[in-house]
């Protein structure tokens, strides 16, 4: 890799930004004083460092974002703020992506990686990874919603989805509840309420296979998962 594109990798800035840098002789590889910007180096078994300060390489980065809502979940929207927006220049020069979706109306937990394997893996509708949402819903939830929500609920261009696990935290004009889902159709939280005469109001998701939603996270803010955090969720696979 060239030395220019690690810095911009590891966080130092664009590469352009990267080569003062350089100039001043700031940058060793191995003990020896390396200026080129097009010199390549090994990440892996090269010894890099900045100001004598050692430089770990990584390759992969795992973020979680408590989603606000108005953004959208993309990389790049022509109208709209997205979560790649929120993120700092350290984190968007790893070029990161939302690992599934949130409606933009939706707040919650989001993992954002350029790991595109682990991404696959948490997606795949085979692996049948458990989402759990938070609801406030425009009507009265009822013991029949969760009964036909365990079964499976044809939504409204005929698919059925799959069972789904409903807990009932508040029955009353406005519902609050649970919900957990093994898939991930497009609006299908509010696609399945829809389908029992309900509206959904407030739509928020806690967890998503074995990763939850941090409370110390604050709305639009994020942090990298830890270590233990990212072995449970590899374990997914």
């Amino acid at each position: 890799m060239r030395i220019d594109k690690f810095l911009a990798n590891m966080g130092f800035g664009s590469r352009k930004e990267v080569k003062p840098l350089l100039k001043s002789g700031a940058v060793q590889v191995n003990g020896s004083v390396l200026k080129d910007p097009k010199s390549h180096v090994d990440p892996e078994s090269d010894q890099i460092t900045v100001n004598g300060e050692p430089v770990r390489y990584v390759e992969f980065i795992y973020v979680l974002m408590n989603k606000p809502p108005g953004v959208v979940s993309a990389t790049e929207d022509n109208r709209d703020r997205t979560v790649v927006d929120l993120l700092g220049p350290e984190e968007r020069n790893f070029k990161p992506f939302p690992v599934g979706r949130l409606d933009k109306d939706t707040e919650g937990l989001l993992l954002l990686t350029n790991d595109g394997q682990l991404a696959h893996e948490l997606l795949s509708p085979k692996k049948h990874v458990d989402k759990t949402y938070f609801a406030r819903i425009d009507g009265e939830v009822t013991a029949g919603d969760g009964e036909a929500f365990s079964e499976g609920v044809m939504l409204e261009d005929g698919y059925v989805t799959k069972p789904a696990i409903l807990r009932i935290l508040k029955s009353d004009s406005i519902s609050e509840v649970e919900l957990t889902i093994t898939e991930g159709k497009f609006h299908q939280v509010k696609r399945m309420f829809r389908s029992r005469g309900k509206e959904v109001i407030y739509l928020k998701r806690l967890s998503m296979g074995t990763l939850a939603l941090d409370p110390a996270l604050g709305i639009g803010k994020f942090r990298h998962l830890t270590e233990d955090e990212l072995q449970r969720l590899k374990q997914t696979e």
